[in-house]
C-alpha cells in the first residue's frame, strides 16, 4: 500500500479560527474595522510595542514600509539576491534601484562583510531578509547602517518570533514587514503587518493603505487600497495565540531532522540566534534535482526555495556575479518541518532522505 504523502507545508485551521470568522460574518463588519485594530495591538506585543499597520499582503507591507520611510526614485537599496522576488519588487515599485549583495552560505542571509562595498552616495537603505526563519546578523548590519546614516527595513516575512540575543526581529531597524500567507508560521489567509519605529512613518503607511486618507473623503496623499479585512484579521488574531507553541514545535522538528539526516548540509544557527524554521533547508552536494524528484516519488514533500537568483530574473537582469547565491540556488532543498508532523513522519522523512541520498 502506498504511504500517505507528507506535504511540505500544512496550514493549521482549527475550530477557533472558524469561530472567529463566523463572529465577524455575523457582525456584518467585513472590511477594515475593530478586528484589524485589535490584531495590530496584539501583534505589537511581539514587536516591543512598536507601531503596527496591517495590510493585505507581505509584499504590500514591504512596499509601504519603503514608501513611508521616503524611499523613491534616485535612491538605492541594498538587498540580497537569494530571496523571493517580492524583496526586490518592493524596492523597484518605489522607483528606487535594488543593489544586490551576496550571502553567507552558512546562514543564507546577506553577508554583512560585503555590504559596505555596495554603498554609494545614492544608497539610502539596507533591506535585510531573515531567510527561512533565521535572523540576519543584525548586530553588524545595524552598526554599518549607523556609520553610514542608512535606514534598515527588515523583510521578516518568514521570521515570526525569531530573535537575536533575545531581541525580536522586526525591532532592529526603522521598519519591518511580516507576511501571513497560508504557508507561513502563522496565517491570516492573506495579509501582512508593518512594524515601525516611528509613529509618524506608521501614520503615513496608514494613509497609503487607505486611498491616502485617515478621515473619510479627506485624502491627504495619493494612496492605494491595501487594507486588511476584519475577516482576515480575525484569523490572524487567533493564529497569533498559537505562535509560540508552533514555533517550539518547528524547532523540535528541525532538531529531530538534523539528528537523523546524513550526507547533507543541515541548517546552521549561530550562537544567540533563535531560528523559527519557516523552512528546514538542507544543501545537497550533487544531483539536487534528481534527489528532489526521488523524494516526491516517495511521497515526501519538498521544494527549492529559491531556484533562481533574483538579479538574473528577466524583470531585473543585472550583469553581476554572486557566487554564494548561485551555489545556494543550485544545492538547497527544503523538507517538511511544519507543526503538524508526527514523530513517525519525521523519521520517515529522514530515513527516506538518507536512503535516497546514498543512491546519488
Amino acid at each position: 500500500m502506498r504511504k500517505k504523502p507528507i506535504p511540505i507545508a500544512k496550514p493549521i485551521i482549527g475550530r477557533d479560527v472558524r469561530k472567529a470568522v463566523n463572529k465577524v460574518l455575523r457582525s456584518g463588519n467585513l472590511t477594515q474595522g475593530p478586528e484589524v485594530a485589535a490584531f495590530e495591538r496584539e501583534f505589537s506585543q511581539f514587536a516591543n510595542e512598536r507601531e503596527c499597520v496591517a495590510v493585505n499582503s507581505g509584499t504590500s507591507a514591504l512596499h509601504l514600509a519603503l514608501l513611508s520611510l521616503g524611499i523613491g526614485a534616485g535612491d538605492e537599496v541594498i538587498i540580497p539576491s537569494f530571496t523571493f522576488a517580492a524583496t526586490a519588487n518592493s524596492v523597484a515599485l518605489t522607483g528606487a534601484k535594488p543593489v544586490f549583495v551576496d550571502i553567507d552560505i552558512k546562514t543564507y542571509n546577506i553577508d554583512p562583510n560585503l555590504i559596505e562595498n555596495a554603498i554609494t552616495p545614492s544608497t539610502k537603505a539596507i533591506q535585510v531578509v531573515h531567510l527561512y526563519g533565521l535572523p540576519a546578523d543584525m548586530t553588524k548590519i545595524v552598526e554599518i547602517a549607523n556609520q553610514n546614516n542608512l535606514l534598515i527595513i527588515e523583510d521578516a516575512a518568514q521570521a515570526h518570533n525569531a530573535s537575536v540575543n533575545g531581541q525580536p526581529v522586526g525591532t532592529f531597524g526603522d521598519a519591518a514587514a511580516f507576511s501571513f500567507y497560508p504557508t507561513k508560521n502563522m496565517t491570516s489567509g492573506e495579509g501582512g503587518m508593518i512594524v515601525f519605529k516611528s509613529k509618524d512613518a506608521a501614520r503615513v503607511a496608514r494613509l497609503y493603505r487607505n486611498q491616502g486618507m485617515e478621515k473619510r473623503y479627506q485624502n491627504e496623499i495619493v494612496g492605494f487600497n491595501l487594507r486588511m479585512t476584519d475577516i482576515h484579521a480575525s484569523i490572524g488574531r487567533t493564529q497569533l495565540k498559537h505562535l509560540l507553541k508552533w514555533s517550539k514545535k518547528r524547532q523540535d522538528n528541525a532538531m529531530a531532522l538534523s539528528n537523523q539526516l546524513e550526507n547533507v548540509v543541515t541548517p546552521f544557527t549561530p550562537t544567540g540566534f533563535t531560528h523559527v524554521f519557516h523552512q528546514y533547508t538542507i544543501r545537497v552536494p550533487k544531483n539536487r534535482d534528481t534527489f528532489a524528484d526521488s523524494l516526491s516519488n516517495a511521497g515526501i514533500g519538498n521544494s527549492v526555495y529559491y531556484p533562481t537568483q533574483v538579479h538574473k530574473l528577466p524583470s531585473f537582469n543585472f550583469p553581476i556575479s554572486l557566487p554564494q547565491t548561485q551555489l545556494a540556488t543550485e544545492t538547497v532543498l527544503s523538507l517538511p518541518v511544519h507543526p503538524s508532523l508526527s514523530k513517525k513522519e519525521l523519521r520517515r522523512v529522514a530515513s527516506t532522505a538518507n536512503s535516497l541520498i546514498g543512491q546519488l
